[in-house]
């Protein structure tokens, strides 16, 4: 073998360390954009506990019900549902009927009672029939959870 370099010492080879830094901060910036985080992993409610005092006026209420079969009573008033604006007048009809023994209140509190395995379109036929009358008082009645 032939050596060019007489005379001359040999040098140590040395790792570049500005290439290698370059080629890593490529890489994390190649992670970072491309990692997803995990916000959910679990939905965590706190429901709000209602303590409140009984109020002292009881509101006029028109009471909705919708069973499973698709059946409509307003009042317990069996109603034949055809389209909704027929039911917003069925809805103006009974608030009518009765605000005579009400206190006269101008707007009604619709509350609606649909059965849980009642389809999600009949409690939007409602609530859709609430607007239509221009009854903006909009509830849903629920019953406690209990243990079976």
């Amino acid at each position: 073998m032939m050596n060019f370099r007489r005379g001359q010492k040999r040098e140590d080879p040395e790792i570049n360390l500005i290439p290698f830094i370059d080629v890593l901060l490529v890489v994390l910036i190649f992670l970072m954009v491309t990692t997803t985080y995990s916000k959910f992993t679990e939905l965590k409610i706190t429901l709000p506990t209602a303590d409140a005092e009984k109020a002292l006026e009881k509101p006029f209420e028109l009471n909705v019900t919708v069973d499973a079969k698709g059946n409509y009573t307003i009042n317990n008033q069996p109603v034949s549902f055809s389209n909704v604006a027929n039911l917003a007048s069925d809805l103006k009809a009974a608030a009518t009927a009765g605000q005579a023994a009400a206190s006269g209140e101008k707007s009604p509190v619709v509350v609606i009672n649909a059965d849980q395995f009642a389809m999600h379109q009949m409690v939007i036929n409602v609530m859709e029939a609430a607007r239509m009358a221009g009854y903006d008082k909009l509830t849903f009645a629920a019953q406690t959870g209990e243990k079976k």
